[in-house]
């Protein structure tokens, strides 16, 4: 079989066994979402280095909901100077700033995403929004999470401190293919999983609120405002409703 083929076929049985197995966590977390956004909460979304993909990901795009606020925090979030953000992502203190400059507050609710779930930053930024009131739902892989020494004082992970756990079911050492002549895999696990994971929750937040009576604040895409200058007009009155609540919109 061509390497290719192997990781795509590995890379479908991580995303089917977060279906089998994290449909109870997935549930709950998108009940705190549910009732976050009823109450007229924001969902916020973190994670340093390559966690923050995710929550980029969702965020002032098609398809997606308008009260989703992803904090980016350049000190950690390992979009350039990668080495210094590494080292800065493990320092204690800085997830507390990073919690408070982005206002986190009830009835909000955190996503914190990390597939090692030891980062100090992380850590910090999930026992803050704790301390506050805010439920945190951790994306995490478990599993290898329990193998790793956590880089924070208290001894906590993610896992740890979050109301909720889903586990992303990555694999060990964040990689996925045996080449021979190389000693270490190639091709990374844990972004795909929680790639589905996120829209997922957001996915089901919408039917827990339409169920409600509620009709949810979605985006159309962007394009298609050019198109239409109904759907225009809907973009950019969501705009003006969450812009001055969220830091990065």
């Amino acid at each position: 079989m061509s390497s290719w083929k192997n990781y795509f076929e590995i890379m479908q049985d991580v995303v089917e066994k977060v279906l089998e197995t994290q449909e109870e966590a997935i549930t709950q977390a998108a009940d705190i979402l549910t009732q976050a956004t009823k109450e007229g909460g924001i969902i916020h979304l973190f994670g340093s280095g390559h966690s923050s993909l995710i929550a980029e990901d969702v965020f002032w795009r098609a398809a997606t909901l308008a009260n989703v606020h992803a904090i980016f925090e350049s000190s950690v979030a390992g979009i350039n100077e990668v080495t210094k953000t590494s080292k800065l992502e493990k320092l204690e203190g800085i997830g507390q700033v990073i919690a408070d400059y982005n206002r986190i507050a009830p009835p909000d609710a955190l996503i914190c995403i990390s597939n090692s779930g030891n980062n100090a930053a992380t850590v910090d930024v999930a026992m803050r929004a704790k301390e506050l009131g805010v439920p945190v739902i951790a994306i995490t892989n478990v599993s290898y999470a329990d193998q790793l020494t956590t880089h924070h004082s208290s001894g906590k992970k993610l896992k740890d401190v979050a109301d909720v756990i889903i586990d992303n079911c990555s694999l060990y050492g964040d990689a996925a293919v045996s080449l021979e002549g190389l000693d270490q895999k190639v091709g990374a696990t844990s972004t795909i999983p929680v790639a589905f994971i996120v829209p997922a929750l957001l996915v089901q937040t919408c039917e827990n609120l339409l169920a409600l009576g509620i009709k949810p604040d979605v985006y159309y895409n962007g394009h298609l405002a050019y198109e239409d200058q109904s759907i225009k007009s809907h973009n950019d009155a969501l705009v003006e409703k969450y812009f001055y609540r969220m830091r990065n919109l």
